[in-house]
């Protein structure tokens, strides 16, 4: 696929983007930017989730380690189903009921200044790490296909992309959101779906029966690991699927903003029920196109790239039908830029809310007062808007002049235990009624990752604990995380 092309790709799918923000900002406010008048549609936000939880690394990463893992990453997946459960009859009804705006000004109504400030710190944190580290690896691959040809530094490719991101979202806000991820996840699943189906006829598969009969018959296509010495473990996944739910969806304003510009809760939750069954089976398009990536390339004597993280983009773009590379394009700037997009919008909502209090209205003040304070408050959310994007850029900058991997891949590790200290502050806050030492939170909250850290180094290291055998640690530690958090508060009780 020519450069030529691509760049008319990306200039068309950034023109129907404008084009839903021009529609959707009209007579934006302040509150239209932070909650949509929670006025918008249930069944869109359900479906503009999914694209907002398959971000760029998921989109070309899960194909990828299926030659590796097998559907393992299924276990997961199930898991995912036990903490949304949670969150819709636990967390939402509790956002809800204190009406919130950011959910966590719940950690100041239960527990005061500090633990509220403790709470949106750790995941500003984590979401500017994390949300950097995935468009760095979408940029990567825009890079490669899009702007080395055309002779374009990385880094002004980064820097356009931003703010072409920043121009579609900064007055509308959540309300446009819910309606270009809505967008982007059609994209994305056309993508993978038809990718499919050209995979498919290249091999002579050419009904979805034959498809599932070659995939299933694959053994590639085993999903359940029982040796509790695997990181593949059923129980390690399972578990660490539903904390990463609870975690990484419903303790996160990201994901969370969009739940809560649903009209009601009833409406809130009947999003979360159909989004966590969708997601289920688009979790296993991707497995299933990722053995078809496998079957190909080994029909076709293709060599399968050391980092499998590739084979995606390589089988697309060089030898697939033209289509095939256009649609991978398409699916790899949707999957980047949706979750880019909400990052950028829920990143300024909790700095404006948790921190610049604009909550905190007058209860008396005339429509005069009002409007200048609604211009004050735009003006100051526009500059919050741009002081984020400039962040992002500077962390995906310090990503990519760094370029190493290892080091890169242990930086998004770190950013995950960032979500330990909220599930322990939640689970305190919820399921116990007693008052902190509210002053201490802070230093609680610092100290469970770094005690996790050093729990996951040594038990994980042949050196120590040998009476544990193989048994290695992995996406329980944030589990380790929350429970040494809840101690932590217990020990700083009143």
């Amino acid at each position: 696929m020519s450069p030529q092309t691509t760049l008319f790709v990306l200039i068309a799918y950034f023109g129907v983007l404008f084009f839903i923000s021009w529609r959707t900002s009209r007579g934006a406010t302040t509150e239209t930017f932070f909650t949509a008048n929670r006025n918008a549609p249930w069944y869109l936000v359900a479906f503009g989730m999914i694209g907002a939880s398959l971000s760029g690394v998921t989109f070309i990463s899960i194909p990828g380690k299926v030659g590796i893992n097998a559907f393992s990453y299924m276990q997961i997946v199930f898991g995912y189903l036990l903490g949304y459960l949670v969150i819709a009859t636990v967390l939402l009804p509790l956002y809800y009921k204190h009406n919130l705006t950011s959910i966590y000004q719940y950690l100041n109504n239960r527990f005061g200044f500090w633990s509220y400030k403790t709470g949106a710190s750790f995941f500003i944190l984590s979401r500017v790490i994390g949300s950097a580290f995935r468009l760095f690896l979408a940029a990567g691959v825009l890079q490669i296909f899009l702007f080395e040809p055309l002779g374009i530094p990385f880094e002004i490719a980064v820097l356009v992309t931003i703010i072409l991101v920043l121009l579609y979202t900064f007055q509308g806000g959540i309300k446009t959101i819910v309606w270009t991820d809505t967008l982007q996840t059609l994209f994305m699943l056309l993508a993978v779906g038809i990718t499919i189906v050209i995979i498919g006829k290249e091999l002579g598969l050419t009904s979805v029966s034959e498809i599932y009969t070659s995939v299933s018959g694959s053994k590639m296509s085993k999903i359940f690991f029982w040796d509790i010495n695997t990181p593949e473990n059923f129980y390690k996944q399972f578990l660490a699927g539903a904390f990463i739910a609870i975690t990484m969806t419903g303790l996160d304003q990201d994901m969370m903003q969009k739940n809560l510009s649903c009209r009601t809760l009833g409406e809130s939750q009947k999003n979360i029920f159909w989004f966590s069954i969708v997601l289920v089976f688009v979790n296993l398009l991707f497995l299933v196109m990722g053995v078809l990536l496998y079957m190909y390339a080994e029909s076709k004597g293709i060599a399968i790239p050391e980092r499998t993280d590739d084979l995606y983009p390589i089988i697309a773009q060089q030898h697939l039908p033209a289509l095939a590379g256009i649609l991978f394009l398409i699916g790899i700037i949707a999957a980047a830029y949706s979750s880019a997009d909400s990052a950028l919008t829920a990143l300024t909502t909790s700095f404006c809310v948790d921190f610049l209090g604009f909550e905190e209205y007058q209860t008396a003040m005339t429509e005069k007062d009002y409007k200048k304070s609604e211009q004050e408050k735009k003006s100051t959310r526009l500059k919050v808007q741009v002081g984020f994007a400039a962040v992002l850029l500077a962390v995906i900058l310090a990503f990519h002049y760094y370029n190493d991997r290892a080091v890169i891949d242990g930086i998004f590790t770190a950013a995950t235990y960032t979500y330990g200290p909220l599930l322990g502050l939640y689970a305190f806050g919820m399921f116990t009624k007693i008052q902190i030492k509210d002053n201490f939170t802070p230093f609680i909250c610092i100290i469970s990752p770094i005690l996790t850290y050093a729990i996951v180094y040594f038990v994980n290291n042949p050196n120590y604990f040998t009476f544990l055998g193989n048994y290695k640690i992995g996406f329980e530690a944030i589990l380790i995380n929350g429970g040494l958090t809840f101690l932590g508060l217990l020990l700083a009780k009143k």
